[in-house]
């Protein structure tokens, strides 16, 4: 039976399929795949299961060439900014001259 991947491998494919999310140019995708990838390595970090955590592991290496895939898609066709993305910093926010 084959050992279960490296804590190293893990952390990598982490901050591989994070990277890979944060690189979808439209907001509500990069959201929802860096909050799905968040989730999926929650239950890895807390699964002890040999066979689970290949499975999981595996199924996310699948997972990391199909979000490459379509972060690539997704750059080239990105559309519009959303308002969401446009917020000023609250340094940037200046008083109103009236009061």
């Amino acid at each position: 039976m084959a050992t279960p991947p490296s804590r190293r491998s893990i952390l990598s494919l982490y901050s591989m399929m994070l990277r890979t999310s944060r690189s979808f140019s439209s907001y509500n995708f990069r959201t929802y795949f860096v909050r799905r990838t968040q989730d999926t390595f929650r239950t890895l970090q807390n699964e002890s299961d040999a066979g689970k955590i290949r499975s999981i592991y595996s199924d996310a290496v699948a997972e990391l060439a199909v979000l490459r895939r379509s972060a690539a898609v997704n750059q080239m066709y990105g559309g519009w900014r959303l308002a969401v993305e446009d917020i000023k910093k609250p340094d940037a926010i200046t008083e109103r001259g009236d009061n």
